[in-house]
């Protein structure tokens, strides 16, 4: 079952004319988000953008909202989310912009209108902080990175 969230959208000047956010299928957790560029961004190998969507938004209390990767964009053509994902608060009313980045062999551009990233609109736990003189024991102790095995 879906839980809706109502979220106050303001579209700015700059996407007048592009397409609000939007589920691309029926169970989709990200709404796309849509390229405002001005003209044409080509990414070099190894460059990134800060890309604009044109959009503001204001979150209910006890939301944030997630700015995630599109998977074909990074399976395609190398380009991904720096920053990912990218948390928007509850209080921000600025705008939304995805820093992009081109993971890729080749130059990728970036057209008005593109689908550039996915917005997960998910709750938020906080947390309260108990300083302790020690931890609880646990199985795997301090073991870091690759402590559990690499075994499937």
């Amino acid at each position: 079952m879906n839980t809706l969230v109502r979220v106050a959208l303001k579209r700015l000047p700059e996407a007048d004319d592009l397409p609000l956010p939007s589920y691309m299928s029926e169970f989709a957790a990200g709404a796309d988000l849509f390229a405002a560029v001005a003209s044409e961004l080509t990414l070099a190998p190894g460059a990134r953008a800060l890309v604009p969507t044109g959009l503001s938004i204001a979150l209910p209390p006890g939301f944030e909202a997630q700015i995630r990767p599109r998977s074909g964009l990074a399976l395609r053509d190398g380009v991904t989310c720096l920053n990912t994902p990218g948390t928007i608060d509850a209080d921000y009313r600025g705008p939304i912009g995805v820093i992009l980045a081109n993971l890729g062999s080749a130059p990728v551009t970036i057209r008005r209108g593109d689908r550039i990233a996915q917005l997960v609109v998910a709750p938020v736990s906080r947390a309260q902080f108990d300083l302790v003189d020690e931890l609880p024991e646990s199985t795997r102790g301090a073991g870091g990175f690759g402590s559990t095995g690499v075994a499937r």
